[in-house]
């Protein structure tokens, strides 16, 4: 009998004990999910940190455009201090005397913002009541390239046969001038007395732009 009470206790005793382990390999299941819990946040807390750089690399994006617009906007000025043709209406026209008797400087000065460049003849018609002369080309003259900063200018000179005939000659009271590479002229006045007679038209010519004193 004592042998069969031990051996129960025995039984009892190595049953509580194997029910106590299946406890806590259950409590330790459990902690290990507990403990992976976190692992899953981290990475969770991740994405918004993903997202960070995303943003960062669109600001870099953003940034780069900005570099680009400057770049070109500072190429802008580049281009200006080439010189794009001077158009008439960024002119202001005017005369002063020549070296001689029978020359006029004509005067040409930006008064546009940015500037610009003029190359070869101008075109200039002498008007009056008396009719019109068209000036020819002064040939055997350089043809050098002007560019202008706003508010400088530059000249051409206007020859014609002075009138010395004492005679009332041809009178002109105007000129109409058109810059090199330009359609659009100007009317500006002019004074200018040459002797009658077909010769005299065809001594009115002009110097290429930059070319006068």
């Amino acid at each position: 009998m004592r042998l069969r009470k031990t051996s129960a206790v025995i039984a009892a005793a190595v049953a509580a004990a194997l029910s106590l382990t299946a406890c806590n390999g259950e409590d330790t299941s459990e902690r290990g999910a507990a403990a992976s819990a976190p692992a899953e946040t981290s990475a969770g807390s991740g994405s918004p940190s993903s997202a960070g750089a995303t943003d960062t690399t669109e600001g870099s994006g953003g940034g780069d455009g900005q570099a680009s617009a400057s770049a070109s906007a500072s190429g802008a000025p580049s281009a200006s201090s080439a010189g794009g043709i001077c158009r008439t209406a960024d002119l202001s026209f005017s005369s002063s005397g020549g070296m001689a008797e029978g020359e006029v400087l004509i005067n040409l000065e930006n008064t546009g913002s940015a500037s610009c460049s003029m190359h070869g003849f101008p075109g200039l018609d002498l008007t009056g009541e008396d009719g019109t002369v068209s000036a020819e080309r002064n040939s055997g003259r350089s043809v050098p390239s002007v560019t202008l900063a706003p508010g400088e200018r530059t000249t051409f000179s206007l020859y014609f046969p002075p009138n010395t005939s004492g005679g009332s000659g041809v009178t002109f009271t105007s000129a109409v001038v058109t810059p090199p590479d330009e359609t659009r002229s100007h009317t500006m006045p002019l004074s200018v007395n040459i002797p009658a007679g077909s010769g005299s038209a065809s001594r009115v010519t002009v110097t290429p732009v930059g070319s006068g004193k």
